[in-house]
C-alpha cells in the first residue's frame, strides 16, 4: 500500500489527513525555507527564544521543520535535537545542520527521547496542528517531562480572537482551509490567551512571560486580545 494513502485510522496520533499530506508535500518543503526567511513573525519567535535561552545548553525543538531554530542555536554551541514527523523536512534539516540531531517522532509521544533538556520550543503554531485537546495537552506535558528543573519552554500559538481573521472566522477554535499544495484541507487550532496559558500551567510550568504579537512580529496594539495575531509564551519548570 502506498504510504500516502494509508487509511485515516492508521495515521499517527493527532494527525489528520490534511496535515499528513501537508507534511509529505515535496512542493511545500521546497518552498518552506524561503517562506520562513521572508516571515517577520518567524524571525520574532527565534529572537524570543534567544532572549529566553541565553547560555549554551541542550535544546529540544518540537516540530523543527527544516531546522531553522537548530541551525541558529547549533552555530552558537548549543546541543540541539529537532523532532518532526515529516521525513522530507528532516532530510533538509540534516543536510543544512550536521551538528544537530534530528529525530522522526510524534510530539504527542516522544517516548524514545532522553532528557533532560535545558530548553524546549514549539514554534509557529505547531501545537495548533495537533488534532485533539488531550493530545495537545500531552505535547505540553512532554516538554515539561523532558526539561530539567529550571529549564525554559517557549510556545508560539495563533490567536482565535484576532480581528484580522474576519467575522466569518473570528473566535473559531479550529480553522480549516484549502491547502496551497493540493491535498486534503488543513485544519489549524487557534488559541485564546487563557487557553494557551492554562495548558502551560496545567502541565506544571510557572513564571510565564507572554508577548502578544502582530503579523509582523511586533507588539500588538490595543485592545490586545483583538489585535494580537498570536502569542509568544515562555514558561519555566520549577527547580
Amino acid at each position: 500500500m502506498n504510504d500516502d494513502r494509508i487509511p485515516d485510522w492508521r495515521l499517527p496520533a493527532g494527525v489528520d489527513r490534511g496535515l499528513w499530506e501537508y507534511m509529505r508535500s515535496a512542493e511545500m518543503v521546497a518552498g518552506y525555507e524561503e517562506q520562513m526567511a521572508a516571515s517577520p513573525l518567524a524571525a520574532a519567535d527565534v529572537a524570543f527564544c534567544e532572549a529566553k535561552f541565553p547560555t549554551p545548553g541542550r535544546l529540544l525543538d518540537m516540530g523543527c521543520g527544516t531546522g531553522r531554530l537548530c541551525r541558529r542555536f547549533a552555530a552558537k554551541g548549543y546541543d540541539c535535537v529537532g523532532v518532526d514527523l515529516s521525513d522530507e523536512m528532516l532530510a533538509t534539516a540534516r543536510a543544512a545542520c550536521g551538528s544537530a540531531t534530528f529525530v522522526n517522532s510524534n510530539l504527542a509521544e516522544l517516548n524514545e527521547l532522553d532528557g533532560p533538556f535545558d530548553y524546549a520550543a514549539c514554534l509557529f503554531s505547531t501545537l495548533g496542528m495537533v488534532r485533539g485537546g488531550d493530545l495537545r495537552r500531552r505535547v505540553i506535558s512532554n516538554a515539561f517531562r523532558l526539561l530539567k528543573p529550571g529549564g525554559w519552554f517557549v510556545l508560539h500559538v495563533h490567536n482565535r480572537n484576532f480581528l484580522g481573521l474576519g467575522w466569518k472566522n473570528w473566535r473559531k477554535r479550529d480553522l480549516t482551509m484549502p491547502q496551497a499544495y493540493a491535498g486534503a484541507p488543513l485544519t489549524l487550532h487557534h488559541f485564546s490567551r487563557g487557553e494557551a496559558t492554562g495548558l502551560i500551567r496545567e502541565a506544571g510550568f510557572e513564571a510565564l512571560d507572554i508577548r502578544a504579537v502582530n503579523v509582523n512580529g511586533g507588539p500588538a496594539g490595543w485592545p490586545t486580545s483583538l489585535r494580537a495575531y498570536g502569542y509568544l509564551l515562555a514558561a519555566r519548570k520549577a527547580g
